[in-house]
């Protein structure tokens, strides 16, 4: 089976990958000979999911999956939520983010957060939606040089170091995008 990953993202790409069966082929939006920006116009998290998926099928024929993943802070009301790669504007700068991130929750004693991460899977003209969650609190500084995003200054649950100071097997066991594609290949595999 060859799926196409709907991201650009190399960094995404290499996540997934390494938790998916060996039998499905993965290839990315570059592989197909799309360039272009898939648009990302809905309010939720799982809306941008399937339109990217849809577009990709649509524009391109071939079955895919693409995701949509959300940094939720209690205390901004779940912001940045859907804007999280464009929360500091539109130039999508990881560190302009997590800055932005951290002065707002400068004198915030409450910094308890989740990421959140919806795939849409478009196989066999059928729609198919997978969520995967994990909680954490935001640190007040940037530690680690692994990762991507929000990662320096996401801490998760249960663990004394954020994402970018785990190990990348450790991370995608349990982080939120890892617990997605949990749950597509368990459907892929079913």
């Amino acid at each position: 089976m060859t799926l196409v990953f709907a991201t650009n993202n190399l960094n995404k790409i290499k996540e997934v990958q390494e938790l998916i069966p060996k039998e499905i082929k993965l290839i990315s939006l570059a592989d197909i000979g799309c360039f272009e920006d898939i648009p990302e116009t809905q309010n939720t998290i799982e809306g941008n999911a399937i339109e990217k998926a849809k577009y990709i099928k649509e524009h391109y024929g071939y079955d895919c999956f693409a995701d949509d993943t959300g940094l939720e802070v209690d205390a901004l009301n779940g912001e940045p939520g859907v804007f999280s790669a464009r929360y500091a504007g539109d130039q999508r700068n990881s560190d302009d983010n997590m800055n932005k991130l951290l002065l707002a929750l400068k004198n915030n004693t409450n910094r308890t957060a989740q990421f959140k991460t919806v795939i849409a899977l478009h196989l066999n003209n059928k729609l198919h939606m997978f969520t995967g969650i994990c909680e954490g609190t935001i640190t007040e500084t940037k530690h680690g040089e692994n990762g991507f995003g929000y990662d320096p200054i996401f801490q998760p649950k249960g663990y004394n170091e954020t994402f970018a100071e785990m190990d990348l097997t450790l991370k995608n066991i349990i982080s939120h995008r890892g617990k997605a594609i949990q749950l597509l290949v368990a459907f892929l595999n079913s």
